[in-house]
């Protein structure tokens, strides 16, 4: 399978470099590189279509914002993961690239635990196999751990009020769960949720982040011990 294609947008020269440097140290990707948001939109019309997209949100030519309503009205390129990169960390900022479509937001400088939960998401999820000879266990224990860890999602989804108290705390948990097993994208999307939590003001998209989040994982341990019943 070839590597997943990330394009890192920056009119700055150092900070795409930086970028670029940091996603290749979080495993095996295609990084590509556009010097502004004129140049990406070039290379998407022409058919480029990355599986992430990292863009600063403040540039000449076409900004981030721009490019991404562009990318959001396409409808090509809408479902494509569109994560904005700025130095400005204010809630209103964070609340307008959400409101635009942002799938997300990194604040600079940046930091590779940021960037991780994106990337996670481009990984294949481990065979139970796999993420059996990882851990040092047999299958059975595997599947008790895939069965706690579903009884946790289940609790999390069915009592919402129970994630009120610390719940960046108790969602990182379960994403850790997620990643000790091997369900990469599960693991991501719950990191995800966590950081809405952290960054927006909005708290009805947030918890409808969340609810998508949890979802997700409950369906990714569900696959994973199909799978389970069939090795």
């Amino acid at each position: 399978m070839p590597p997943a294609q990330v394009l890192v947008v920056d009119d700055d020269v150092v900070s795409r470099m930086m970028l670029m440097h940091l996603v290749d140290t979080c495993g095996r990707f295609a990084i590509l590189e556009a010097e502004d948001g004129a140049d990406a939109w070039r290379q998407l019309e022409a058919g480029l279509r990355p599986d992430l997209v990292f863009c600063d949100l403040r540039m000449p030519h076409l900004s981030g914002t721009g490019l991404l309503a562009r990318v959001k009205a396409h409808p090509g390129l809408a479902a494509m993961p569109f994560v904005l990169v700025s130095a400005a960390s204010d809630g209103a900022t964070m609340d307008e690239a959400a409101a635009l479509g942002a799938d997300g937001y990194v604040v600079k400088p940046f930091r590779v635990e940021a960037l991780r939960p994106w990337l996670a998401g481009l990984q294949p999820a481990e065979t139970p196999q796999d993420c059996a000879r990882r851990l040092g266990i047999d299958l059975a224990r595997l599947r008790l751990y895939l069965g706690g860890l579903a009884r946790q999602l289940d609790d999390a989804a069915q009592d919402p009020g129970a994630l009120m108290h610390d719940p960046q705390a108790r969602l990182a948990r379960l994403g850790e769960g997620c990643a000790t097993l091997g369900l990469h994208a599960a693991a991501a999307r719950l990191a995800q949720a966590t950081q809405a939590l952290a960054q927006t003001q909005d708290g009805v998209q947030a918890a409808a982040q969340v609810t998508a989040a949890l979802a997700e994982a409950r369906a990714a341990v569900a696959r994973q011990a199909a799978r389970l019943d069939e090795a």
